[in-house]
């Protein structure tokens, strides 16, 4: 008898067994609707909040309160969720009140935008690319001249850069001489000249400066990482008894050279037309200075130095007029 009563016993606890299975299942799958407060576990960050709070917005929170979500609760009650709490809490702030302060540093708010569209905020989405968009606009209004440090870095930053690359390199105290009488005022030319073209191609080209280089005053011109031209700007005069330094402001040409640059824009120089340009406005343009081609593979590298100024000394009949080499 005992052994009948104890077997339907166990038909009775196997027929209710998946009754209760369901029911708890049921219970799990019901979310938070019976409460009003919720605890959440978000990778290890511990938040405490409400359900009305979570449900502000149509969103990943608010079909979790809503039951539509199946998710982790633990012994504690804690609901867990496998995210980085890093930014939760800012992703609560807008969810009560509607608005949030975002970080300025771009990489932690594209941080926050991830976590945005995990949860379907939409507004905090929103907020976060009016936010890019924002920094964005102040960037490209903004002129901003890279300082070379280092001969690596400047070799890096020319190989990665995608736009066209002007640099002048000006140091006036690398300089054995004195300088002629309008050096000064067309090194400061120069220094304006390189000011005016930063401000007119903006966003197109990357100008830099270097301050540490050998040359005095001297353009050079980058297309796809590589060099296309070079514009020196110095030379060495002989005057009555003593060397002396001359600074020029070859003006035309600069600019000249500046136009070209930008066939290498958005990489329109690869091509065989973009080239045949160059090479074919290389052999026909003189403008009062002497060109080097120096060949690196198949392309060349066009030179340009200012044309010297041969100048006769006062000496005696008989002794060796001086030419520069």
């Amino acid at each position: 008898m005992s052994a009948e009563a104890s077997a339907g016993s166990h038909a009775d606890d196997s027929a209710r067994s998946p009754v209760a299975c369901q029911s708890s299942e049921e219970h799990r799958s019901r979310g938070l609707l019976g409460s009003k407060y919720v605890k959440l576990n978000v990778g290890g960050s511990l938040h405490y909040t409400t359900i009305q709070t979570l449900s502000k917005e149509e969103s990943l929170l608010q079909s979790i309160c809503s039951g539509a979500t199946e998710v982790n609760i633990d012994s504690e009650g804690w609901v867990v969720l496998d995210r980085s709490g890093r930014h939760f809490s800012l992703v609560l702030n807008f969810l009560r009140d509607g608005s949030v302060p975002l970080p300025e540093d771009h990489r932690e708010l594209d941080e926050v935008l991830k976590e945005a569209q995990y949860y379907r905020v939409q507004g905090l989405v929103q907020h976060c690319l009016n936010a890019m968009q924002k920094q964005k606009d102040v960037f490209e209004t903004v002129c901003r001249i890279p300082m070379i440090t280092s001969a690596k870095e400047e070799q890096r930053m020319i190989a990665t850069c995608r736009k066209p690359v002007v640099k002048l390199q000006n140091n006036r105290g690398n300089n054995k001489y004195s300088y002629t009488s309008n050096s000064d005022d067309n090194l400061l030319k120069n220094i304006e000249l390189f000011d005016k073209l930063v401000l007119r191609f903006n966003g197109r080209v990357l100008f830099v400066k270097d301050v540490l280089g050998d040359e005095i005053c001297c353009w050079s011109f980058y297309g796809e990482g590589r060099k296309i031209a070079e514009v020196c700007c110095t030379s060495i005069v002989y005057a009555t008894e003593k060397k002396q330094t001359k600074v020029e402001f070859p003006e035309a040409r600069i600019f000249e050279e500046t136009l070209n640059i930008l066939i290498y824009e958005n990489n329109r120089g690869s091509g065989p037309g973009g080239l045949h340009l160059l090479d074919s406005r290389g052999a026909g343009s003189n403008l009062g200075s002497e060109e080097e081609g120096a060949v690196g593979g198949d392309r060349r590298v066009r030179r340009i130095h200012v044309r010297r100024h041969i100048m006769h000394d006062e000496r005696g009949h008989g002794q060796q007029t001086v030419y520069k080499d």
